[in-house]
């Protein structure tokens, strides 16, 4: 086993040295009386190690969120009981280590921490003392480690024995590979109101309060939350900040090459061995034997690898003189290059690019004044605070600051005005009502602070405020049926054998449907509908104002070898494989438990648990 394998023990030393580098964070040492926080069999599971492994848990969580996490949340999202499945199983597998007798000798321990990269100094040899130090930072004896790390690499030996070498079988991987490549090809047509041979009807009020009432769901309104938000961005500002001749002239000298460029040419460079050879692709170019895209296939080459994209002169070296009289579409050489003797095809010419001060001024300035403004309103972050911490309201930030107040009634998949930034929906969608408004960034340079006045449930509109919508959805009903009713004609007649055209009907083709395509132009339960039908079938599928009749004419799987397939084949086997490596693991574990026994100290627990409040 290679040192990465006790990545456990070595990582408690590694966070130690971060959280002692970090002034602690908030970590308090547990000795003490309490020492563990449950067995497994004989094997303890020591509290250190719980509270190490709950507290990189949160701070995972919080690095990837962006946002403090309350250890209230945490228990809420279930982090601590994570953290303790795993330590217990980890604890399963050392204590039937234990038990079977299994173990690693001196010379395999002390090879294992010798290659631990935190423990080896600037010439990457073992530091003794360095390994010293890191251990008493961390809280751990010599001992105390090597033991830990002796119980794991024992622990990781049996594990290896459980899932090493498992691979998924061969009829359990095609048949996923079928699901997923199998293909479809269709005939279809649309019928859309234009097709109707007959009026539709006119709905009379029972006829709309009857439908109304059937479809109560379509018209309640969704759950939604009335917030109260304010907010500053830096565009609320520009007017405000100043930018002065001196910056706008260092910016612009800052991008000069950005504001003018040289004239540039899209090349292709074919490249031959020697001269001669050169000389004699362009005597049959010049003869029309061969065309340049004829020279490059010859070399057993791709456009793509003999294509340079834009350059400029320089770029070109000893070629460039010749590349940069040519127009787009001659071919000019051969010509001596870095490579050796080459045919270089100038396929477009890039005019030079020239924009003065006065031009680039606007932008500039635009540029600079939005960035100024993000550091006056970040300026402005910590005195925001300490009004809200004061007793400020988000009403009174709009009098006293540069804030601007506002109310939405939000709810998901809203993205208009302050609703269009990530930041706020994220946390619109987690405030509660009596949460405390804190300025947080909006994105952009950007701030915000909100607060939750009032959750609104669905609510089923009356009947007389939104009886426009209904006859809009009758119609639409209507419209369906009456197109359904007209096409089981041509339907019967296709099933029959007839063609759409017998049937009268426009047929489309389109084939190469896969369960993850998508026909653009159908509704959205086309492909489901596909996929649930035989080769020959034939059925509808009612879209928005139009009804699509669709026949099955093919089912194929593509070849299962080479290329795209091969690929796929590899990764539903690895994944499988995964699958049932972990699915092992957790049997054993489950089964090591049941045998040897679980105990959990709450108390123990809760005493952990009141270090993160």
């Amino acid at each position: 086993m290679r040192a990465k394998s006790i990545s456990k023990s070595a990582m408690w030393v590694l966070m130690g040295l971060l959280i002692l580098g970090l002034g602690g964070f908030g970590v308090t040492n547990l000795g003490g009386g309490i020492t563990r926080v449950g067995t497994v069999g004989d094997t303890a599971i020591d509290i250190n190690d719980y509270s190490r492994a709950l507290r990189q848990e949160v701070n995972a969580a919080v690095a990837a969120s962006g946002q403090p996490l309350p250890f209230s949340q945490a228990q809420a999202e279930g982090l601590p009981q994570r953290v303790l499945s795993r330590l217990v199983s980890t604890a399963a597998f050392e204590d039937e280590a234990a038990r079977m007798g299994i173990s690693v000798g001196d010379a395999t321990l002390g090879r294992q921490i010798m290659e631990i990269p935190g423990f080896q100094g600037v010439d990457g040899q073992f530091d003794r003392e360095g390994y010293r130090f890191a251990l008493e930072r961390a809280g751990l004896s010599e001992s105390e480690f090597e033991e830990d790390v002796r119980a794991e690499t024992a622990s990781t030996l049996i594990q290896g024995a459980v899932i090493s070498g498992v691979s998924a079988p061969d009829a359990y991987t095609n048949a996923i590979l079928d699901y997923i490549a199998e293909e479809r090809a269709v005939t279809f047509a649309s019928l859309a109101r234009s097709d109707l041979s007959t009026g539709l009807p006119v709905p009379t009020d029972e006829d709309l309060q009857s439908f109304y009432e059937a479809n109560i769901p379509l018209f309640t309104t969704p759950e939604t939350f009335a917030i109260t938000y304010a907010w500053l961005t830096p565009e609320m500002i520009l007017d405000e900040v100043e930018v002065d001749e001196a910056a706008l002239r260092e910016a612009y000298d800052a991008r000069e090459e950005e504001f003018n460029q040289p004239e540039r040419r899209l090349v292709e460079r074919l490249v031959y061995p020697d001269a001669e050879a050169a000389e004699a692709a362009r005597a049959r170019l010049n003869a029309g034997g061969a065309d340049f895209d004829a020279l490059v296939e010859e070399r057993g080459l791709t456009l793509q690898d003999v294509d340079l994209g834009d350059v400029d002169k320089s770029e070109m070296g000893a070629a460039g003189d010749a590349v940069f009289s040519a127009t787009a579409g001659d071919v000019v050489g051969p010509v001596e290059t870095d490579l050796g003797p080459a045919l270089i095809r100038v396929n477009a010419v890039l005019e030079a690019q020239e924009t003065s001060f006065e031009e680039a001024e606007p932008e500039l300035r635009d540029a600079l004044a939005i960035d100024r403004a993000a550091r006056v309103i970040e300026g402005q972050v910590e005195s925001t605070n300490d009004l809200l911490a004061g007793g400020a309201t988000l009403e009174e930030l709009g009098d006293e600051t540069q804030m601007e107040t506002g109310t939405i009634d939000w709810r998901p998949g809203m993205s208009e005005g302050i609703a269009g930034y990530a930041n706020f929906r994220n946390a619109a969608a987690e405030v509660e009502v009596g949460d405390f408004p804190e300025v947080m960034d909006l994105g952009s340079g950007g701030i915000f602070a909100l607060r939750l006045d009032e959750v609104k449930e669905p609510e089923v509109q009356p009947f007389d405020a939104v009886r426009e919508e209904v006859a809009q959805a009758w119609s639409r009903d209507a419209l369906i049926e009456a197109l359904r009713a007209q096409a089981e004609e041509a339907v019967e007649k296709i099933e029959g054998g007839a063609s759409f055209e017998e049937a009268g009907l426009t047929p489309r083709e389109a084939g190469g449907i896969t369960r993850q395509g998508f026909q653009g132009s159908t509704p959205p339960g086309t492909i489901p509908t596909i996929f649930e039908m035989e080769t020959g079938d034939v059925t509808t599928v009612a879209g928005d104002a139009q009804l699509y009749v669709i026949r099955l004419d093919d089912v194929s799987v593509p070849e299962g070898n080479g290329g795209e397939m091969d690929a796929i084949r590899g990764s539903l086997q690895d994944s499988a494989a995964n699958d049932i490596a972990q699915d092992l693991y957790q049997a054993l574990a489950e089964d090591i438990r049941t045998r040897a026994g679980i105990t959990i100290d709450q108390q123990a627990i809760a005493a952990v648990h009141a270090n993160f409040q």
